[in-house]
């Protein structure tokens, strides 16, 4: 979503998944995530407005369920908590993870976008 949010090199890449603010499924985490890099790279105020755009759609917040189903994604697949956090949500919605983070690059159910400048 950042390189949507900042006109980045995969701009046109995402754009056709974040459209429809509706029909996203957002794990809480990333919401956390959006939050903490926007108000770093932009402002308060914009990352506000980012999580209001995260609302419209579908937020998954942690529950025991998803946080063992992540507990077992960061062993099986060497992730990062929130990595694994956020790969459990999609894994548990049964939705494909859009990302341009290269961890998730070579798991199942994961569309990635390479950054890197052929």
């Amino acid at each position: 979503m950042d390189e949507w949010l900042t006109d980045g090199v995969l701009v046109d890449s995402f754009a056709p998944y974040l459209q429809q603010p509706k029909d996203l499924i957002i794990p809480s985490v990333q919401q956390y995530e959006l939050y903490r890099w926007v108000c770093r790279e932009r402002d308060e105020a914009t990352a506000l407005d980012v999580i209001a755009i995260t609302e419209q759609g579908t937020v998954i917040t942690l529950d025991t369920g998803l946080a063992l189903l992540a507990a077992d994604m960061a062993s099986q697949f060497k992730l990062a908590a929130m990595d694994a956090m956020i790969y459990s949500t999609a894994q548990q919605t049964g939705v494909e993870l859009i990302t341009s983070d290269r961890h998730f690059k070579d798991l199942p159910e994961v569309c990635y976008f390479s950054k890197a400048i052929s």
